[in-house]
């Protein structure tokens, strides 16, 4: 097999802060010995959820078997998602903020005609749903659990008790006509073709701070593996979360 040398578009300081994890869980468990050092085991990891390159690319391009490949990067994706910000953790964030920015993404994954649950009729495609907060500024702050596709953004606001969490802290929220109806926490825009007057600047004002919670979603998918899913459905939470506290550590 050919190997060549190749780059990921992130800092030293992401690689440190993970090689630091690592080193920490290992100090931790008492590992005495591993066939990669901390360092390499990140950029490990880091590979895969930067480039989305696969257990066997991955495997061959560190000298390691598939399997440890494997299990080096589901331990460090484990370690990462339990950094991740909860839903309280989140409101304590926005709280102090003027308002949050509500959305959601459908992460795109392989499907078959028989996995209705998982097909997106708004995206024409296999998904999973993932809402997202973002402040002012359009910078991450906290990603929910995967849900399937097939759930509605609305349903999957209520199941997560993101409308009831603003309600309880009396935190305004903008989010789009998906939200229609979360209630008088989150604030969507005017239904309908032919709006006019202060109905119309108010839609178009309200798109122009909405637009800013689409930000949050770009650093999402600079992760390419999270661009098109292939592992389990029941990781692509960890995966998920994993991505977010990296996003918000460094």
């Amino acid at each position: 097999m050919l190997a060549h040398p190749s780059g990921i578009d992130l800092s030293s300081r992401t690689l440190q802060y993970l090689s630091g994890l690592l080193a920490g869980r290992r100090r931790c468990i008492g590992s005495r010995w591993r066939r990669l050092a901390c360092g390499r085991q990140a950029l490990l990891v880091l590979a895969h959820l930067r480039c989305g390159d696969t257990y066997a690319r991955l495997a061959a391009g560190f000298r390691i078997g598939t399997a440890t490949a494997y299990r080096y990067i589901r331990k460090a994706v484990d370690l990462l998602a339990a950094l991740a910000p909860t839903l309280e953790q989140a409101m304590t964030t926005v709280r102090k903020k003027a308002y949050v920015i509500l959305n959601g993404t459908v992460l795109p994954i392989d499907g078959i005609a028989a996995d209705r649950p998982y097909y997106s009729g708004k995206k024409k495609h296999h998904g999973l749903n993932v809402q997202v907060l973002a402040n002012p500024a359009g910078r991450l702050v906290w990603a929910s659990d995967a849900l399937p596709g097939a759930v509605h953004d609305l349903t999957a606001a209520r199941t997560h008790g993101i409308p009831a969490a603003f309600a309880a802290d009396a935190i305004k929220s903008w989010a789009d006509k998906a939200y229609q109806g979360a209630g008088p926490a989150v604030r969507v825009p005017f239904r309908g073709k032919d709006l006019r007057g202060w109905c119309r600047r108010h839609n178009r004002d309200h798109a122009n701070i909405r637009s800013l919670g689409e930000r949050a979603m770009a650093p999402l998918k600079c992760w390419r593996l999270l661009r098109k899913l292939r592992c389990n459905t029941t990781r692509i939470t960890a995966v998920v979360r994993a991505v977010v506290a990296l996003e918000l550590a460094t």
